[in-house]
């Protein structure tokens, strides 16, 4: 079991010169890292409205990615407590 989780809203994205390149995004469930894989060659033509389901699922990993992290990190000090 991979411990990376892709994003399948981007299960149909495709090259926009029907070669069957794919992309996928996908986040790291134990250290919150975000990968952004280009499958099957080392660049991708897409078209505006998959660029931005790219987009949109780069930004869903990060946030996810943030959740991660700070569920992992131990709390910072304020202002007002002794480091």
């Amino acid at each position: 079991m991979s411990a990376f989780a892709s994003d399948p809203s981007l299960d149909n994205v495709r090259n926009a010169a029907g070669d069957g390149t794919e992309v996928d995004v996908a986040v790291h469930l134990h250290d919150g890292t975000v990968r952004l894989s280009i499958l099957w060659t080392q660049e991708i033509l897409l078209s505006a409205d998959d660029a931005e389901q790219v987009a949109q699922a780069l930004q869903r990993a990060a946030e996810q990615a943030r959740s991660i992290t700070a569920a992992q990190s131990p709390p910072r000090p304020t202002a007002s407590e002794p480091h």
